[in-house]
């Protein structure tokens, strides 16, 4: 009973409101220092494309493994918050993994497992490209590499903007709930019942504070775009002359290069063990 009571408090103190706020930040902006921030965001860009896109129209199990396999170890690099990727497994199996098991419970024999293999593959690949680039990629990094691809200035600054507002959500998000807490009566949460039911009066907190949250959000994001006008912000966007200034900093680096070379080289060795097999 105690190491249950152990267990359950742990789990509290994990998933704590200053605990997921300090995992958000982090993901978004604590990796400035790793090798994937360094790298240019325009080739960055084109190797998210292929790893996001090629595996759908593949079935060969080696090269799907392969694939997974460098992208794992690029999410390393990336040093992904374990948040994130706590979200990233629990997403995998809720898409692809229960199929297995209830295929299994359902009379299904060991001839299902290779084709949710493969989709599991799909999945988990494509997941981990997208989180090594959005989270291994300074927001204004990102946005100028799009924007060096001729996406649309707002549409880039829509993406930068997103990140930016991360800690004024997250700072938000913590006022609305003390201010709920301060005005509600917790259940007592001593005993291990207690504890679960204070978590479900903490889910149900949460969901009260979407309303709010958002209202309040809003109110400063009229503020933000009223200090934007004032600096010149529509001005600067369609100008050619800031535009160059702006993408001035991108620069392609021995790094860079060798990074794509390393990866094509060895979806060129996954592919060779894949037409051997």
């Amino acid at each position: 009973m105690r190491v249950a009571e152990k267990l359950s408090e742990n789990i509290l103190d994990k998933f704590s409101m200053d605990f997921l706020r300090n995992q958000v930040l982090k993901n978004a902006y604590g990796n400035n220092d790793t090798v994937i921030a360094a790298m240019d965001p325009r080739l960055l860009l084109v190797w998210y494309l292929f790893f996001g896109l090629v595996p759908w129209f593949v079935n060969d199990v080696p090269f799907l493994l392969g694939c997974f396999v460098l992208v794992a170890v690029t999410t390393k690099l990336a040093r992904v918050a374990g948040l994130v990727l706590f979200l990233f497994v629990l997403g995998v199996f809720s898409q692809t993994g229960y199929l297995l098991l209830v295929t299994l419970l359902f009379g299904g024999d060991a001839s299902a497992i290779q084709p949710l293999l493969v989709l599991t593959l799909k999945v988990a690949t494509v997941s981990l490209a997208s989180v090594t680039i959005f989270s291994g990629l300074d927001p204004d990094r990102l946005a100028n590499g799009l924007m060096w691809y001729g996406c649309p200035e707002r549409l880039s600054f829509s993406i930068s903007y997103a990140y930016r507002m991360l800690p004024l959500l997250m700072e938000e998000f913590q006022n609305v709930l003390l201010s709920y807490r301060l005005r509600g009566n917790p259940p007592a949460h001593d005993t291990l019942v207690g504890k679960v039911r204070y978590l479900v009066y903490q889910i149900k907190i949460i969901i009260h504070a979407f309303y709010p949250l958002m209202l309040n959000t809003a109110k400063r994001s009229r503020t933000t775009v009223e200090v934007l006008e004032i600096k010149g912000y529509r001005y600067a966007a369609v100008n050619k002359d800031v535009k160059k200034i702006k993408l001035s900093c991108l620069k392609v680096g021995n790094d860079d290069l060798l990074f794509l070379s390393l990866s094509f080289l060895w979806v060129a060795i996954t592919v060779l063990v894949s037409t051997l097999l």
